[in-house]
C-alpha cells in the first residue's frame, strides 16, 4: 500500500522569485532579541509602533458600526457612504471622469487585484527601481514580467523618462508610479507626471497610481495627482487610510478607476470580477472611511510636524556621517541614503544588526542602481530614538 510518507509537497515555481525584504531579517533580529538585545526598529512603515495616535471619531465610528450590528458582508464595492466620501476627496484632488471606486483589505489587495485583472502571463508592468517589493511580488505571482525603470538619484529619485520610453515594447500593459515614493521619499513634479501620462497615452498603457501617502508631504508643497493631470488616460489610483489616517492594521485601502470610458470599461469588468469573486473588504472599519475624509483633519498637521522634525535629523546624521549620502526626502517617512561599501547592502545591513542592534532594510531588497548600496531608513521614531540608532550607525560606518 502506498503511503504519502517521506513524500515533500513543494510550493509553485513561480514562488521562488516572491520575496519581500521589509521583513527579510525579521528572523535575526527575533533570535537578538531572544538573547536579551534590544533592537531599534527602523524598518517598518508602522506609525502605531511609535507616537502616533488614531484620531479618536474614527475608532468610534468604527466601534459604533459595530454595536449597530454591521457584522456582517458588505457590498462587493464597499459602502454606499465610503465610496461617496472617497469619490468626494478625489474630485478636490482634480480627478474627473471616475468610472468606479472599490474598498479593498488595504491598498495591497487594490494593487493584487487590479494587476490580476490585467495581466496575462508573458506580459509586463513597468516599476520603478527601486520599488515597493509589492508590485514584483504580485507581478511574479501572475507569472508576468517585470520591466524595471530607472529613478534618477542625481535627479532627486525623478523617474528617468527617457528610460520608460525605451522600455515600452508590445507586451508592456502598465506603468506603476509611487508618488510620495517608497523607498525614495521623493515627491514628483508636474513636469515628471505630465510626461508619464503623454508615454502611457501614446503607448495605450494603463497607469497605477500609488499615492498611498499623498496627504504626508513634508515642506508644504502640494501633492499632484497624475489622474488630475491627464483625465482620458486609464487609471487606477490607489489610497486607504492605512498612513495618513495612522490605522495600518484596520487595512482600509481603496481604487479609483478614471479615464477615457470606452478604453478602461473592459479592464474594469475584470476587476470588477475579481472583487465580487472574494466577497467584500471587512465591513466596520469602512464606517471610519466618511469621517476620516470629511471629518477634522487636527492631526495630519502633527503628524506633519513630527516628521519633519525627524526627516530633518536624518537628513544631519547623513551629512555628517563619512561615507554616507542622502538625497532629501520629500514625502511619507522613508529615507534611502547611499552607503559607500565595497561589499553587499545585505550583509551592511546584518552586520548593523548584529553588532549595534539597529534594524534598517537592505537597498537591494528594492533594487538600486548597478554598483551602488542603499538602505531604507523609517525615520517615525521620537527624535531620542533615532539619535541613539543613529549614533550607533556613524560609530558603525567609522569603524
Amino acid at each position: 500500500m502506498l503511503t504519502q510518507e517521506g513524500r515533500e509537497i513543494l510550493a509553485a515555481a513561480r514562488l521562488e522569485h516572491v520575496h519581500y525584504a521589509i521583513r527579510d531579517l525579521a528572523v535575526v533580529a527575533d533570535a537578538l532579541v531572544a538573547k536579551g538585545a534590544k533592537i531599534l526598529y527602523l524598518n517598518v512603515g508602522d506609525p502605531m509602533k511609535f507616537d502616533f495616535v488614531t484620531p479618536p471619531h474614527m475608532v468610534e465610528a468604527v466601534y459604533k458600526a459595530m454595536r449597530d450590528g454591521h457584522n456582517g458582508y458588505a457590498g462587493s464595492m464597499g459602502i454606499p457612504d465610503a465610496l461617496s466620501s472617497i469619490r468626494v476627496d478625489a474630485e478636490k484632488k482634480g480627478i474627473r471622469d471616475i468610472h468606479s471606486i472599490f474598498v479593498t483589505n488595504g491598498a495591497s489587495e487594490a494593487v493584487d487585484v487590479c494587476l490580476a485583472a490585467l495581466l496575462n502571463a508573458g506580459d509586463n508592468l513597468l516599476t520603478p527601481n527601486p520599488e515597493y517589493p509589492l508590485y514584483s511580488a504580485v507581478v511574479a505571482k501572475l507569472e508576468a514580467k517585470l520591466n524595471p525603470y530607472a529613478l534618477d538619484e542625481s535627479n532627486g529619485w525623478q523617474p528617468d523618462l527617457d528610460a520608460i520610453e525605451r522600455q515600452v515594447n508590445p507586451r508592456t500593459r502598465g506603468i506603476v508610479i509611487i508618488n510620495p515614493n517608497n523607498p525614495t521619499g521623493a515627491v514628483y513634479s508636474r513636469k515628471t507626471l505630465e510626461k508619464i501620462a503623454d508615454i502611457a497615452r501614446r503607448n495605450n498603457l494603463v497607469i497605477f497610481a500609488d499615492e498611498i501617502y499623498d496627504k504626508l508631504l513634508l515642506d508644504g508643497d502640494e501633492h499632484l495627482s497624475i489622474a488630475a493631470l491627464a483625465p482620458d488616460v486609464p487609471c487606477i489610483t490607489f489610497g486607504g487610510l492605512s498612513k495618513n489616517y495612522l490605522v495600518p492594521g484596520w487595512r482600509v485601502g481603496w481604487g479609483i478607476a478614471s479615464g477615457s470610458a470606452s478604453a478602461i470599461k473592459p479592464y474594469l469588468e475584470g476587476v470588477h470580477q475579481l472583487l465580487r469573486a472574494r466577497l467584500c473588504s471587512a465591513h466596520p472599519p469602512q464606517f471610519a472611511i466618511k469621517p476620516a475624509l470629511e471629518g477634522p483633519q487636527d492631526h495630519l498637521a502633527v503628524v506633519r510636524k513630527k516628521l519633519k522634525a525627524r526627516r530633518d535629523l536624518t537628513q544631519k546624521w547623513a551629512d555628517e556621517t563619512p561615507g554616507v549620502s542622502l538625497v532629501a526626502p520629500k514625502g511619507a517617512f522613508y529615507a534611502f541614503p547611499k552607503i559607500e561599501i565595497d561589499y553587499d547592502d545585505k550583509k551592511w545591513v546584518t552586520d548593523l544588526l548584529t553588532e549595534k542592534h539597529v534594524l534598517l532594510v537592505h537597498g537591494s531588497g528594492f533594487g538600486q542602481a548597478p554598483g551602488t548600496h542603499h538602505a531604507r531608513i523609517v525615520f517615525l521614531p521620537d527624535e531620542a530614538t533615532l539619535s541613539k540608532a543613529y549614533a550607533s550607525m556613524a560609530e558603525f560606518m567609522r569603524k
